[in-house]
């Protein structure tokens, strides 16, 4: 073995051997959205960190004098593009500007940069739930728009839905009416990885999780616009946020404790409180308060719960890959959710609490994504809605005679 990832990290990724073959890059990702370059001496020694940027990557390559890495970073914005790096001075230069996802660099002796560059078109999907086969409950998308859209959420009313989406080049919160009308930017954050939109219950706030100040933290922010609130700051990542049904606290998943665990803090700030021991992720109070729901990690499947006011976890379902994928929601009396064992069928489901029984709701003929959130019920039960992978697609870019390659 090489490398020990430290416990509760992703793990370590796309090892890359120097030209001199006396050196190892490889990524180190605390989480799926937080990662670093390290370089390994392989005649002995500790990896060393390169980039502090605590980031997405995905992919690097050695230039072929060894003086120089490229990677492909989210380290200025939603969008991953290529980056070059010194292997003596970690100051990075950006090498591209795309508005489509760029990543996977592979270089040659020559010099020539090939990468892939890829697109996804992902959009919020509303379909009727009361059975009705009438035109009014056929499927529609729900301010759609060409980049992705993701997060959506009723408001407490049902009247305004919130969303994360990337339309504007870079994710932000927006919202618009129940019927996808009125769509306006709420934030303008204007490049940190931004999202899981969640309302307060009265309505008038709304938290989120954003990279603002270069590492993960929960922010809130008025329904009516403004600046956010910064809510969280320790140095660990603090994610996906949910509102207490009293609205008192925010729950959040973080990995201060070493691994991720839920957590929850003041909704006017103050010390967090950790809820669970054996993992968790993302979750939600049930609609009496009792309570707290919960996803163990991202591509984990299984629900369980914990009482509100404390005690052992419980089980409630793990069936289908339920919590696989972030795409499930409560109500008052059971879980929807969705699952694609299939991946190119997925279908969304009921689990009944009073029955434990589940139920088909829907079948769909476009994929889901597995690391955003993408599911929501309107308050009256009337409504879901769903995201889905509209368009997706890539290609292979060539840059010929990378600058700084000898």
């Amino acid at each position: 073995r090489l490398t020990s990832p430290p416990t509760g990290s992703v793990g370590d990724f796309f090892p890359a051997f120097s030209p001199d073959q006396k050196t190892l890059a490889f990524v180190r990702s605390l989480s799926i959205a937080a990662a670093d370059i390290y370089l390994l001496p392989l005649h002995g020694g500790e990896p060393k960190r390169l980039t502090t940027d605590n980031t997405s990557i995905r992919g690097l390559s050695w230039t072929s004098d060894g003086r120089e890495i490229v990677f492909a970073s989210r380290r200025d914005g939603s969008t991953y593009n290529l980056w070059k790096i010194s292997t003596t001075d970690a100051t990075p230069e950006r090498l591209t500007t795309s508005e489509r996802d760029v990543y996977s660099p592979a270089i040659s002796v020559r010099g020539n940069l090939a990468y892939t560059q890829s697109m996804v078109d992902g959009n919020i999907w509303r379909m009727g739930l009361r059975g009705s086969k009438g035109p009014e409950n056929a499927p529609l998308t729900l301010c759609p728009s060409t980049q992705e859209d993701n997060g959506p959420q009723y408001s407490p009313d049902g009247k305004k839905t919130v969303f994360a989406s990337r339309r504007s080049g870079s994710f932000e919160i927006w919202l618009c009416d129940s019927d996808g009308s009125n769509a306006r930017q709420l934030t303008n954050i204007g490049g940190p990885l931004t999202g899981t939109p969640r309302w307060s219950p009265d309505g008038r706030q709304i938290a989120f999780d954003s990279w603002i100040e270069g590492n993960a933290d929960i922010y809130v922010i008025s329904a009516d616009g403004g600046k956010p609130r910064r809510l969280t700051y320790d140095a660990d990542e603090d994610i996906t946020p949910s509102w207490s049904r009293d609205g008192r606290w925010i729950y959040f998943g973080c990995t201060r404790s070493g691994s991720m665990q839920i957590w929850k803090v003041p909704a006017e700030g103050g010390p967090t409180v950790q809820v669970t021991k054996q993992g968790g992720f993302e979750g939600f109070e049930s609609a009496d308060g009792k309570y707290f729901y919960y996803a163990k990690g991202r591509a984990m499947p299984g629900i369980w719960r914990v009482p509100v006011a404390g005690g052992e976890e419980s089980l409630v379902l793990d069936q289908h890959q339920a919590g696989l994928w972030r795409y499930w929601a409560i109500t008052d009396k059971g879980i929807y959710f969705a699952s694609a064992e299939i991946p190119s069928h997925p279908v969304v489901e009921y689990y009944s609490f009073e029955t434990n029984k589940i139920v088909l709701v829907a079948k769909l003929d476009k994929p889901l994504f597995k690391t955003d959130p993408g599911l929501a019920v309107s308050p009256d039960g009337r409504w879901l809605l769903i995201v889905q992978a509209d368009q997706s697609g890539s290609d292979i870019e060539l840059m010929e005679n990378l600058k700084g390659n000898r």
